[in-house]
C-alpha cells in the first residue's frame, strides 16, 4: 500500500490532474472495449435494401457480433466511390452488377477470395474471377403493366422492338445509361440493326430516333422506375427479372417477358474490398451471401436466381427467376471486355445525345 509520504511527492494541483486523467481513462476504456465493430456493405437500394436490412443482415450481425451498415447506391456509383477512396477504403464489401464488378477487378479494388468450403457448392459460371463471385443471376427483359395493356387494347409485347412502338408514346420508361438495364437495352437495339458491342452506332441511332420520342422518363435508378410503374405514368420499360419479382410481390400486375431476340444475362456479384479495415469479416460476409438460406431469400424476395447448386427449387420460385444451368444457358451474354473499354465514352455520348 502506498504511504502518505509517497503521495505528498506530488503537489495538490498535480494530484488533482492525475486523478482527473485516471477517471477519464477509467470511463473511456470500457467504452472503447465495447465499441461496435462496423462492416460497411454497398449494394443497390429499393427492394434489395429492404430485404438485406430486414432478413439478411440481422442474422449475420448476431452470429459475428458486428454492426452492418448498408450503403445504398447503383453499381456505377459504388464503383466511383471505390475509386475515390482507393488507399483509404471506407466500404468493406461491395455487391454490384457484373459489368462494374469486372471493372473493379481490373482496377485491383477487390481482394482475392478465400478458398472457403462453400465455394465448392457454387456453379462454375458464378466464379467470375479469383477476387469476385456471383451471388445471384437475373435477366434483363421487358416489363409491362398487364392491366394497362389490356385496357388500351395493346397486344402483349414479345420483342425489343416494342420500345419503338408509337402506341406507347408518353408511357415508356427507359433506364439511364448508368444503370445496367439501360446499357443492355442499348446493346440489344444495336444488335437488332446489325451492330453490337463493337459497333454501337446503330444502337444510338435507334435510341435517339425511334425510342426517345416515346420516352416519358429516363429513370436513373430501378426504384424510381418502380414508382413510375406503380403510379401508372409508365406502362412498359426494360426490366430486370429480379426487380419484376419484387414488384410482383406487392400485388402489382407486372408481367416480365424474355424478348424473342433474347433476354440478357446479368450476374450480381460480390467482393471484399482490397485493403479494407475488416478483411476477415468481409470474406465471411461474401461467403454468407452464398449460403442456401440467403440464396433462397434472394430468390423469393428480389428474384435472384441461386448460384448455389444445393438450393432446393420450388415451382413458384423457379417459374419467376433464372434457375439452374438449363435456364441460365438460354440467356444472351454481352461482351463486357469491349463494353468496359468504351463505357465512359458511351455514357458521355448518351448524356449528350439521348437524355437531352
Amino acid at each position: 500500500m502506498r504511504s502518505a509520504s509517497h503521495r505528498s511527492l506530488f503537489p495538490v494541483p498535480v494530484r488533482t490532474a492525475i486523478a482527473a486523467l485516471s477517471f477519464a481513462a477509467a470511463i473511456a476504456t470500457p467504452m472503447f472495449a465495447n465499441a461496435e465493430t462496423m462492416l460497411y456493405v454497398a449494394n443497390v437500394g429499393g427492394s434489395n435494401e429492404q430485404l438485406y436490412r430486414q432478413k439478411i443482415i440481422p442474422a449475420f450481425e448476431k452470429a459475428h457480433n458486428v454492426k452492418v451498415v448498408y450503403v445504398a447506391g447503383n453499381s456505377s456509383d459504388t464503383l466511383a466511390k471505390l475509386q475515390a477512396q482507393k488507399g483509404h477504403q471506407q466500404i468493406n464489401v461491395v455487391v454490384m452488377d457484373d459489368g462494374p464488378m469486372y471493372q473493379a477487378m481490373q482496377m485491383n479494388l477487390c481482394a482475392k477470395l478465400d478458398d472457403a468450403p462453400i465455394m465448392k457448392d457454387v456453379y462454375p459460371l458464378a466464379k467470375i474471377g479469383s477476387s469476385a463471385v456471383g451471388v445471384g443471376m437475373v435477366a434483363t427483359g421487358i416489363g409491362y403493366n398487364e392491366e394497362a395493356f389490356k385496357k388500351a387494347g395493346l397486344p402483349p409485347p414479345d420483342s425489343w422492338k416494342v420500345l419503338e412502338d408509337a402506341r406507347i408514346k408518353g408511357k415508356l420508361g427507359v433506364p439511364s445509361m448508368t444503370n445496367t438495364y439501360g446499357l443492355h437495352t442499348l446493346v440489344m437495339l444495336a444488335r437488332l440493326s446489325s451492330g453490337g458491342e463493337k459497333n454501337i452506332d446503330p444502337g444510338f441511332t435507334a435510341m435517339t430516333k425511334q425510342v426517345a420520342p416515346n420516352v416519358l422518363s429516363w429513370a436513373p435508378t430501378p426504384g424510381e422506375m418502380d414508382g413510375q410503374m406503380q403510379s401508372g405514368d409508365v406502362i412498359l420499360t426494360p426490366y430486370g427479372s429480379g426487380r419484376a419479382v419484387a414488384l410482383q410481390n406487392t400485388g402489382f400486375p407486372l408481367k416480365c417477358i424474355y424478348p424473342k431476340e433474347g433476354a440478357v444475362a446479368l450476374q450480381v456479384a460480390a467482393c471484399a474490398v482490397t485493403e479494407n479495415a475488416q478483411p476477415k469479416l468481409s470474406q465471411e460476409f461474401v461467403q454468407y451471401l452464398l449460403t442456401p438460406e440467403v440464396q433462397m431469400l434472394q430468390a423469393q424476395n428480389i428474384g435472384l436466381g441461386p448460384v448455389n447448386k444445393t438450393v432446393k427449387r420450388t415451382p413458384e420460385v423457379a417459374a419467376r427467376v433464372p434457375y439452374e444451368l438449363d435456364q441460365v444457358s438460354k440467356l444472351t451474354a454481352v461482351d463486357w471486355s469491349t463494353i468496359n473499354q468504351h463505357r465512359t465514352e458511351w455514357t458521355e455520348r448518351w448524356n449528350r445525345m439521348v437524355e437531352r
